[in-house]
């Protein structure tokens, strides 16, 4: 650019000089005034006019040229730039690899220092929680080894208080099947108890084979009275057996398992295991009336197939529940003799109960069960099968009575039920069902109603039963609700010998003086006796709701308090003087603390 500009310069310059240079010289004058002088100035003045535009001119041309080296010169720094920055260039294309040649050389030595740091740091993290858990096993150990297996205790203690406005005299388990009538002198009294009672002491032993896992169980309350109990002074309730068992559990999916425990019968909340059991979380000892369980002897086999389903079955200590009302008798000698037998009362001396009644059993009762988990709920099908055996002496009620010709006598009962289990709103939210039914079933029962009943000839019947339970548990955190409504219900059973009526739950048995007070039998501690009133139950129903809080849950245990309130109707089969009800309503609040 700035070379054109110098020559347009010059030019310029030069035109300008020229325009000053006459074109042509003037022609001389003719006549006497001209001469040689002024030509001879005049030529002198033009040789100096040219000489200093050839000054100017070649200064022009030195500028111009100055101009065009300089130019030259930035050209060549350019070119030298230029040429730098395509040398740098390629130095930069060289170095790349030779940076990738020393990342792969230097970094994965250096990424394998950092990584052997972590692992390191890693194991020093690890041993040191280890340390921390060692330390506090020390201090509070969750299970105890010795000669390899595990120990590990469990259980509760219990402050706990009930109050009712009709009193049982059962203190915190509600005998559901003896709520007073009204004419009943307790049903005109409450009754409040506080008990420690149901404080509950566990263990659990486990060791393991090459390929079992073996188990052992053992779990007592103080839910029971011996001949020296007494709430006078000592309290002294004695030590009772809920559940003591042992299992071995194979790896190919079966599991055997032994001694007193829930009966298959209960639901479970996981396959068929032991340990699920789906208990209600009242804290009435007694549960609630729909539930269907027994605490017995079994042996139980199950097989697991991928924690889908699982099939199972028991045997189990089986007994008789009798209830009977218009049989016969005959006076022999100088006591009343009946036309049948079933068992007897208890051999004592630390045999069986001298106040309890057991019936002699020709077989154990049998159950078949199948859980299914398909991925949404829990669900089960079941079936009890159990045989009642009796002696009859058809001798017994003729003019002289005479054992001659007895003989014995056996019928099956048994039935079918179903339980189902869901949890919802991450499974806060627990919702079950539950049924079972059929012939001399009711042993089962919560509320023991009977299994069967005996007509004129000395003959055992079947007595029909259903029990049914619905149950609703929620459970944030800290809190747990729960809601059941259930029911169970005996089914009438009777005939006729001669004209009267004799059996179960019979329209033509008095009913009459199930409301009309009667004296104590001899004051202060006994009760008086209903006269007139058969006041057989037809149908238990209760309704129950309460709370749990947990103030603290931790290492350290857990701290548990509760209330419950339920509401119970017991409805007498129809008769003379109509179909009693007794009605009770109970309270109950409850302290615990858990073993961690």
């Amino acid at each position: 650019m700035k070379r054109p500009l110098a020559l347009a310069l010059a030019v310029l310059i030069t035109t300008s000089v020229v325009a000053q240079t006459p074109s042509a010289s003037p022609k001389p004058k003719t006549g006497r005034h001209s001469s040689s002088a002024p030509v001879s100035k005049t030529l002198q003045d033009m040789k100096e006019a040219i000489s200093a535009q050839q000054q100017q001119i070649q200064q022009l041309q030195q500028q111009i040229q100055s101009r065009d080296q300089a130019i030259q010169q930035l050209q060549q720094q350019v070119g030298q730039a230029q040429s730098t920055a395509q040398q740098a260039q390629e130095t930069a294309n060289a170095a790349v690899p030779k940076a990738e040649d020393l990342d792969k050389q230097y970094m994965g030595s250096l990424q394998h220092d950092v990584a052997d740091l972590k692992t390191v740091s890693g194991n020093t993290v690890n041993e040191l929680q280890d340390a921390q858990k060692r330390i506090g096993g020390l201090e509070s150990p969750l299970a105890i080894h010795y000669k390899g297996i595990t120990l590990t205790p469990g259980g509760f203690l219990a402050a706990e208080t009930v109050w009712r406005p009709h009193a049982t005299l059962g203190d915190i388990n509600t005998p559901l099947n003896s709520i007073p009538f009204s004419g009943a002198g307790q049903a005109r009294q409450s009754e409040f108890y506080g008990s420690g009672r149901q404080s509950r002491i566990s263990m659990l032993v486990q060791g393991k084979l090459a390929n079992v896992n073996a188990t052992g169980y053992v779990e007592a309350d103080f839910l029971s009275a011996g001949v020296t109990s007494n709430p006078n002074q000592s309290n002294s309730y004695t030590f009772r057996q809920r559940q003591v068992w042992g299992q071995a559990a194979f790896s190919n999916g079966w599991t055997f398992t032994g001694g007193q425990m829930w009966s298959l019968v209960m639901e479970t909340k996981v396959g068929l295991d032991n340990r699920t059991e789906a208990l209600p979380m009242q804290i009435d000892a007694q549960y609630t009336a729909g539930l269907s369980w027994t605490r017995q002897y079994g042996f139980r086999a199950t097989k697991n197939f991928n924690n889908k389903a699982w099939i199972g079955f028991s045997v189990e200590n089986a007994q008789t529940l009798l209830t009977v009302s218009g049989a016969p008798s005959s006076t022999c000698g100088t006591s009343t003799c009946g036309n049948f037998l079933i068992g007897g009362p208890g051999t004592g001396g630390g045999l069986y109960n001298l106040n309890a009644n057991y019936s002699s059993n020709v077989s154990p009762d049998f159950v078949v069960k199948a859980a299914f988990q398909p991925g949404w709920g829990h669900y089960e099908i079941f079936a009890v099968g159990s045989d009642f055996r009796e002696r009859i002496y058809p001798g017994a009620l003729l003019a002289t009575p005479t054992a001659a010709g007895a003989f014995n006598r056996s019928v099956w009962g048994g039935g079918f039920g179903a339980n189902a289990r869901w949890l919802v709103a991450q499974k806060k939210v627990e919702f079950g069902v539950h049924y079972f039914g059929g012939n001399g079933v009711g042993r089962y029962g919560n509320a023991t109603l009977p299994d069967v009943t005996v007509y004129g000839d000395g003959a055992e019947h079947l007595i029909r039963a259903h029990q049914g339970l619905a149950s609703l548990e929620f459970h944030p955190s800290k809190w747990d609700f729960y809601l059941y409504g259930g029911g169970e219900y005996a089914g009438r059973q009777y005939s006729f010998y001669k004209g009267k009526p004799v059996g179960y739950g019979a329209p033509g048995f008095d009913n009459t003086g199930c409301g009309v007070e009667t004296l104590p039998g001899t004051g202060g501690f006994l009760p008086g006796g209903l006269s007139k009133c058969a006041g057989q139950t037809r149908a238990l129903l209760e309704a129950t709701t309460g709370f749990w809080y947990k103030p603290y849950n931790g290492p350290k245990g857990r701290f548990q308090l509760g209330m419950q309130y339920s509401y119970l109707t017991r409805n007498a089969w129809s008769g003379k003087g109509g179909d009693p009800e007794a009605i009770e309503n109970m309270i109950f609040t409850s302290f615990r603390y858990y073993l961690p």
